[in-house]
């Protein structure tokens, strides 16, 4: 379908009519915030983890190279304000909604998978076992050899919480006093990342088949941010290397699953616009030609009632002369006679 703008779709003209389309969907996404906090408050699995078992838990404590305040500006705010910049410069409010409403799923749908499977998996972080014994000295149970942790509970909660990595893939979390015991479990960089990238691709149309590479590389960029936070997470000793990588498969089929929600894919002709968009387009475009068809319709049967109404008269003018003919020829011929 052709670009083509029916005139300014912004929020003042638009956006309660949309809101109010999609009302159920924000209050779903009210619902996801809810079993996301929840996530974050239950205990999750104590793993069994034996004394034999602490040569790969037993790595120092860092605090975050990426501070907990820096991921959900990367992978929420930062989106939303390229999102923002693209309404201003287009002024259309399908865009807007339907791509802050995909943002927001992207990353809440992503917390709620990543915090379940958390809780469920229990997996100790690599430095679980100084959170286990701040002193340094192990304590196993005699018989089954399990861990008998003499630390913090939060700090213990916190270190059953390594697969997948909430870095890696999704947003919000709770917050301990002590950031260097507390999983930043923000805004997740391949959730919100990726959302961007596919936003991005659709809206400078990489896959226009021009052969412009510098196109691509723009849209990578926000892959390599959350690739980087991931490799962070490592470096951190918060996370085993298959705790980012089952993180990165999380946030990046989320994210794409929900961007296809709302927009064609980046590679489509018409991947730079909303499904939206194009359905309004489609609507308008069958209202002109319904209306434009009925004043067709109106003009042709004004001409057939004419014709008709011109053949009639002729009809009767015929029959009229018809029918005087023969008293005009019988006056004639009596005043020749005379």
């Amino acid at each position: 379908m052709p670009e083509i703008i029916l005139g300014s779709h912004t929020v003042r003209s638009h956006g309660r009519q949309i809101l109010w389309i999609h009302v159920y969907d924000w209050l779903i996404l009210i619902l996801l915030g809810i079993i996301e906090i929840v996530l974050n408050v239950i205990e999750p699995f104590h793993r069994f983890v034996g004394k034999d078992m602490m040569a790969d838990l037993t790595y120092p404590m860092k605090p975050n190279t990426v501070p907990f305040w820096a991921v959900p500006m990367i992978g929420i705010v930062l989106p939303c304000i390229i999102i923002y910049a693209y309404y201003f410069f287009r002024k259309d409010v399908y865009d807007l909604h339907n791509a802050i409403l995909g943002l927001l799923y992207s990353t809440l749908i992503t917390g709620v998978i990543t915090d379940a499977i958390k809780d469920g998996v229990g997996r100790p972080r690599p430095d679980f076992f100084w959170r286990c014994f701040p002193n340094g000295t192990g304590i196993y149970d005699p018989v089954t050899k399990n861990v008998m942790c003499t630390g913090d509970k939060s700090v213990i909660k916190e270190g059953h919480k390594s697969f997948p990595s909430g870095h890696t893939s999704f947003p919000i979390t709770t917050r301990n006093n002590n950031q260097r015991n507390s999983d930043c479990n923000y805004a997740g960089a391949f959730a919100g990342l990726g959302f961007l990238a596919l936003y991005l691709s659709g809206k400078i149309r990489v896959f226009d088949r021009k052969g412009h590479v510098a196109k691509l590389c723009l849209t990578f960029l926000p892959l390599l941010v959350a690739a980087m936070v991931a490799v962070s997470r490592v470096d951190d000793y918060w996370h085993h290397w298959q705790d980012v990588f089952g993180g990165a498969i999380i946030g990046i089929t989320v994210s794409t699953l929900c961007y296809l929600q709302f927009f064609p894919p980046p590679y489509d002709s018409d991947g730079w616009g909303p499904f939206a968009y194009f359905q309004m387009l489609s609507e308008s475009r069958n209202g002109v030609q319904t209306n434009s068809a009925s004043r067709l319709d109106v003009q042709a049967s004004e001409l057939e009632s004419v014709c008709v109404e011109s053949q009639h008269r002729r009809e009767m003018s015929r029959s009229t002369t018809q029918d005087t003919s023969p008293i005009i020829m019988h006056e004639t011929e009596d005043g020749r006679r005379r």
